[in-house]
């Protein structure tokens, strides 16, 4: 593993960054003190710092001594979960309800030890762009950024995310090209009937039933309307209906999520569920009301810029420890916003499996969204030589 002693030499000083912003987590466009930190950092470096982009976003621009050139945008995002810790180590969340079980804290704080030593090393042509996302829990903090003016303001020739991965061991890295985390999308059914009398359900028409036929038809979808090479996944996750014992209700409620890699499935899912939704509700003499909403969509990297990412991870791990075939995920990112606007890539440093964690960890895995997960500190000098070698091998084309 090829590190720079400069980053190795700072990564102690990172790692206070990072446990500093695990202990006070905040929720989607809530990062004010995260924001903050993040500003006050840069600005201490002698970076430009803008702000106020997706709301609570910050960015950071540094252009190299040797002149105009290409511009790289590299992204981190910020945003904690409203989850509970069950970890009691020193740097444990400090705010109920509110945990960095995702490894938020990591990204931003390797992207900050990117940040301060291109800040002393500038020999190089062009700018890097570095955006510290709000956001990416659900909130679409990507989106909003670009809405914002990020690419107007800031026109990187391409962008790069990265994310640390729990299973993958550590300081390897994974990626892939094409599809590589899928779209995020949910669905509410409300089935409306006739309540009454559960003695006498003759007179009604019964919206319990018919959503229960509704749920079983929907996996139809998945097991004969789409082809069975084309990845999807629709799972139900909410059912609610009655209050008591001897009543038919009026109304059922049906909830759950769909995920894809490609939007030409998402079509046909979504076609195909308000057809059937509204079909089998029709033939029990009820009615189906159906919302579908899309909230990313798939998140799928550019062959030319995995090429590259793959070249600099290679140099800094060796081939053995990068898997450039790893198996796509159904989980989702937001950064699929902005590969959708410039060519880029994204990539999962290997997290390990959970045994870097400090005494007082909760007892339950080191899975991403789990109340016992820890970021691995050990990556911090993989991530941010990753980050440095990549702005400045992209640069060195400028």
């Amino acid at each position: 593993m090829r590190l720079l002693p400069e980053i190795l030499a700072s990564a102690e000083e990172i790692q206070a960054i990072r446990r500093n912003i695990h202990a006070h987590p905040e929720l989607r466009f809530e990062e004010n003190r995260t924001s903050d930190l993040v500003a006050e950092a840069l600005s201490s470096w002698g970076i430009t710092v803008y702000r106020g982009l997706g709301k609570t976003g910050v960015v950071g621009k540094i252009e190299g001594d040797l002149g105009p050139g290409k511009m790289i945008g590299l992204r981190a995002d910020m945003d904690a979960l409203p989850l509970q810790e069950h970890n009691t180590f020193a740097h444990s969340s400090k705010n109920d309800g509110k945990m960095h079980a995702c490894g938020h804290d990591g990204h931003t704080a390797m992207l900050l030890g990117a940040a301060q030593y291109l800040s002393t090393h500038r020999d190089f042509k062009g700018t890097v762009i570095f955006i510290f996302q709000p956001a990416e829990e659900g909130g679409a903090g990507a989106k909003e950024m670009i809405k914002d003016g990020l690419f107007e303001q800031f026109p990187c020739d391409a962008v790069f995310g990265l994310h640390n991965w729990p299973g993958l061991a550590e300081g390897n890295f994974g990626v892939t090209s094409g599809p590589m985390m899928a779209s995020s999308n949910s669905f509410e059914i409300t089935v409306s009937g006739k309540g009454g009398h559960a003695a006498l359900p003759h007179n009604s028409a019964d919206p319990l039933l018919t959503g229960t036929l509704i749920v079983q038809a929907l996996q139809s979808i998945i097991t004969r309307n789409k082809r069975p090479i084309d990845a999807a996944v629709l799972s139900v996750t909410q059912f609610h209906a009655g209050e008591t014992s001897n009543v038919i209700p009026d109304s059922a409620f049906i909830g759950g999520t769909v995920r894809t890699f490609t939007l030409e499935v998402l079509d046909l899912i979504e076609e195909r569920l308000k057809e059937i939704a509204h079909s089998v509700a029709a033939a029990f003499d009820c009615h189906a009301e159906v919302s579908f909403r899309r909230s990313y969509p798939p998140l799928i990297n550019h062959e030319a810029e995995v090429a590259f990412a793959t070249e600099v991870m290679t140099e800094l791990v060796g081939a053995q420890n990068v898997d450039t075939a790893i198996d796509p995920t159904m989980g989702a990112e937001d950064f699929a916003f902005m590969l959708l606007e410039k060519p880029g890539c994204y990539v999962f440093l290997g997290n390990g499996d959970g045994d870097h964690r400090s005494v007082g960890h909760g007892m339950g895995p080191c899975h991403l969204h789990n109340p016992s997960y820890d970021f691995n500190d050990a990556l911090i000098p993989v991530g941010v030589n990753y980050w440095v070698k990549l702005a400045q091998r992209f640069l060195e084309k400028a």
